[in-house]
C-alpha cells in the first residue's frame, strides 16, 4: 500500500475523489459567499438552476465554471451535482480541475500565501483520499454488524469541509501507516518526562498509580523503571506518557534535543498493547483490550485546517471538566433516565513549556501532551452495541450502512427514535444546566440494541463546552478552569469555553449539533429515502417541544437559549482559510426550526 499511490492504478480513483473535493469546495464557496455566480443562486428551497462562476486563466483569458446547484430547505444549504461541473474557455468545454478552479476563480478574491495554503490542503486531501479509496477497494466491506472500530476506520471524512483529509505533515507513506482507513496495528512511543518539567491532571476518583496499573500493567511499568535505573535515574522523579510516533520523530526529537540529552525527556520504548487510529487521527483506541482507554496525543499535522496539537490548558482542563459533568448530573433524574454517557477524560499529562528557553518554547508549544479517555465499550450493557454517529450517513457501494435497520423498523419510526435519543440529552444539558456541548457527529456515539437507538455517549470535553458562568444553574459547581493563553486566543479566537454572550452559547450547540450533525442527517434522509426536509425538522421540533412541556422549571433557559430563533450563526470554515481569522465573522443562516416556533407565555 505504501507505494501504490505512485502506480497508475491510483488514477482509477483520482477522478471520483477530485469531483468530491471540488464539489465540497464549490458548495462551501457558494454557501459562504466567497464567489457569487452570474445571475445569482436558486432562490427557493427545492429549486435547481444551472450556474456560472467566472474566472480568469493564467493567460488572462475569461473562463467559466458551469454547474447545477439545488438550494435545500435545511439551513439554506446548497447541493452541487458533482458530475455537472464543467470548465468553459471560449468554445471549449472540459471537466473541471481542482487546481485550476482555485487559481482561476478563488484567485480573483484572494492571492498569495493564503491561496497557496488552501490549495496545498486540497491537493493533499485529494491524494490521501485516493490512498484511502484504493485501500477500501482491496478490503472487505463493513456492515452494521461490524465492530465500532472497523466502522470508524471506514468513514470518509467531513461532509462539508473540503479539506477533509489534508493531513499536512504526513508523507504518503506515513499517511498509509497512521491514517485510520488503513487499519494498522500501532504502538505509541512511551516517554518519561521529568516531574519538574511536566504537569498532570486526574479525575478526582483516579490516581496516577491506578492510571499506570490500568494502562501499562505492572510488568511493563517495571520494565520502564528499569530503563530509568540503568541511566541512574529514579522513576519517582518522572511521569510516564505515550506520544505519537510521528510526533516523537518530527517534533519532539528535533525541537527538544537538549531536554533529551539532559534526561528531562527519556525514551522508554513501547508497551504490549496494540492501538488503532480513530477518525480524528490523533486519537487511538486500544485494539488489544477494547475496554481500555483511548489515548489522545498531540500531533503537529494540519487536518481539516486545524493543527492537531494539545495545548497545556486543554490537557489540564480535561479531567476538571469531566469531573464537573459527572457532578452536575449525579443527582439529575432526567440524565439518569436518558442513560446519557460521558466518556470521561480521566487523566492528562502535559509538558510545562514555561521551563523551556523562549525560542524553544514557541516551537514546542502544545507538542507534548496526552489525554486518556474512557472507551465506549466500558459503558455498554449486555445486548448493546455502539456506532459513531457520523456513520449513520455512510454509504458504501451505493448502499447506506444503516439501510437494514431502516428496513426493519421503518424509516420514519427509526428517525423519530434517533432524534429522541440524540436531541434530548443535548438540549437537556443546555436547558437544565446551561452547558452547550460541541456535539458534531464525530463527538457522539449512538448506543443501540440490534439497530434500535437506545442512548447517547458524548466525548471530547477538554475544549468542547461553552457556557456563561453567571448563567449556570449551579455556578458554584463550575471548577476553576485553566484559561486560554493570550497567544492561543490570537491563533484561534473561536477556541474558548467561557463567555457572557448567551447567543454564542446557543450557537455552539446549533452550529455543531443542529447544523452539522442533524443537517447532514436531514439531507441524507431526504436524498436517500425521500423524507421531506420539513418533516425531519418538524420531528426535531417535536422532541424539543416535548422536552419543554415536561420540564417547565427550565423556562427561563428556553428563552435564554432560544433554539427556535429566526437565524443562527455558523463558522465559515472555508472563508477562514482565505482570510485572517480575525477578519472572518460567523455567518447568520436561516434556522429551519424557526418555522415550528410556538407561542409561549404570550410571546411568539
Amino acid at each position: 500500500m505504501k507505494s501504490e499511490i505512485v502506480s497508475y492504478a491510483a488514477f482509477e480513483y483520482m477522478g471520483k475523489v477530485e469531483r468530491r473535493v471540488l464539489g465540497q469546495l464549490v458548495e462551501a464557496v457558494l454557501y459562504e459567499g466567497i464567489a457569487v455566480p452570474v445571475g445569482g443562486l436558486p432562490k427557493e428551497a427545492g429549486t435547481s438552476r444551472n450556474l456560472a462562476l467566472q474566472g480568469i486563466s493564467a493567460a488572462g483569458e475569461p473562463v467559466e465554471y458551469r454547474l447545477t446547484c439545488t438550494r435545500k430547505w435545511t439551513f439554506d444549504r446548497f447541493r452541487i451535482v458533482r458530475e455537472s461541473i464543467i470548465r468553459r474557455s471560449g468554445e471549449e468545454e472540459s471537466s473541471a480541475r481542482l487546481d485550476l478552479f482555485v487559481e482561476e476563480v478563488l484567485g480573483q478574491v484572494q492571492q498569495g500565501e493564503k491561496l497557496s495554503m488552501l490549495l496545498e490542503e486540497l491537493e493533499h486531501t485529494l491524494l490521501h483520499d485516493v490512498q484511502a479509496q484504493m485501500s477500501k477497494a482491496a478490503s472487505p466491506c463493513v456492515d452494521v454488524q461490524s465492530s465500532y472500530q472497523e466502522i470508524e476506520s471506514r468513514l470518509d471524512g467531513h461532509p462539508y469541509h473540503p479539506c477533509y483529509k489534508s493531513r499536512i505533515g504526513f508523507s504518503l507513506q506515513e499517511n498509509a501507516l497512521y491514517g485510520p482507513e488503513f487499519r494498522q496495528g500501532l504502538k505509541p512511543v512511551w516517554l518519561a518526562i521529568a516531574s519538574s518539567h511536566s504537569e498532570i491532571a486526574l479525575l478526582s476518583s483516579v490516581t496516577y498509580r491506578e492510571l499506570l496499573e490500568e494502562e501499562l500493567g505492572s510488568e511493563t511499568e517495571e520494565h520502564f523503571k528499569n530503563v530509568l535505573q540503568q541511566r541512574g535515574l529514579q522513576a519517582d522523579d518522572y511521569l510516564f506518557m505515550p506520544v505519537h510516533p510521528w510526533q516523537w520523530e518530527h517534533m519532539i526529537m528535533p525541537v527538544c534535543y537538549r531536554q533529551i540529552a539532559d534526561c528531562v525527556i527519556v525514551l522508554l520504548g513501547s508497551g504490549p498493547d496494540v492501538y488503532r487510529a480513530q477518525q480524528s487521527i490523533r486519537s487511538w483506541s486500544n485494539d488489544s483490550v477494547t475496554k481500555k482507554a483511548t489515548i489522545k496525543m498531540a500531533l503537529h499535522i494540519t487536518n481539516t485546517s486545524t493543527k492537531r496539537v494539545l495545548a497545556r490548558h486543554t490537557v489540564l482542563n480535561a479531567p476538571l471538566v469531566s469531573d464537573w459533568l459527572l457532578a452536575v448530573t449525579r443527582n439529575d433524574e432526567t440524565a439518569r433516565r436518558l442513560g446519557v454517557v460521558f466518556l470521561t477524560e480521566f487523566a492528562g499529562i502535559t509538558f510545562d513549556y514555561e521551563k523551556l528557553p523562549l525560542l524553544t518554547r514557541s516551537k514546542a508549544y502544545s507538542s507534548i501532551g496526552v489525554i486518556w479517555r474512557q472507551s465506549v465499550d466500558k459503558h455498554l450493557q449486555p445486548g448493546e452495541s455502539a456506532i459513531p454517529l457520523n456513520a449513520l450517513t455512510y454509504i458504501e457501494a451505493d448502499q447506506p450502512l444503516i439501510d437494514p435497520w431502516l428496513q426493519k423498523y421503518g424509516v420514519e419510526a427509526w428517525t423519530r427514535e434517533l432524534l429522541n435519543v440524540t436531541v434530548t440529552p443535548i438540549i437537556h444539558m443546555l436547558y437544565a444546566h446551561g452547558l452547550a456541548m460541541e456535539s458534531h457527529a464525530q463527538n457522539m456515539v449512538l448506543i443501540h440494541r440490534e439497530g434500535k437507538p437506545m442512548r447517547l455517549a458524548l466525548k471530547d470535553f477538554h475544549d468542547g463546552l461553552r457556557f456563561s458562568k453567571s448563567h449556570l444553574t449551579e455556578p458554584d459547581a463550575c471548577p476553576a478552569l485553566h484559561a486560554e493563553p493570550a497567544h492561543h486566543r490570537a491563533m484561534n479566537r473561536h477556541s474558548y469555553m467561557q463567555t457572557e454572550d448567551l447567543s454564542s452559547v446557543r450557537d455552539f450547540v446549533h452550529s455543531a449539533f443542529f447544523f452539522v450533525c442533524l443537517g447532514d442527517l436531514a439531507l441524507f434522509f431526504n436524498e436517500r429515502y425521500g423524507v421531506e426536509e420539513r418533516v425531519f425538522w418538524q420531528m426535531t421540533s417535536e422532541v424539543i417541544e416535548r422536552y419543554q412541556g415536561e420540564h417547565p422549571q427550565h423556562a427561563i433557559n428556553f428563552e435564554r437559549y432560544d433554539l427556535f430563533s429566526e437565524t443562527i450563526r455558523i463558522e465559515q470554515l472555508t472563508r477562514r482559510r482565505l482570510w485572517k481569522d480575525a477578519d472572518v465573522e460567523p455567518k447568520a443562516v436561516p434556522n429551519p426550526l424557526y418555522h415550528y416556533r410556538r407561542v409561549r407565555g404570550g410571546k411568539a
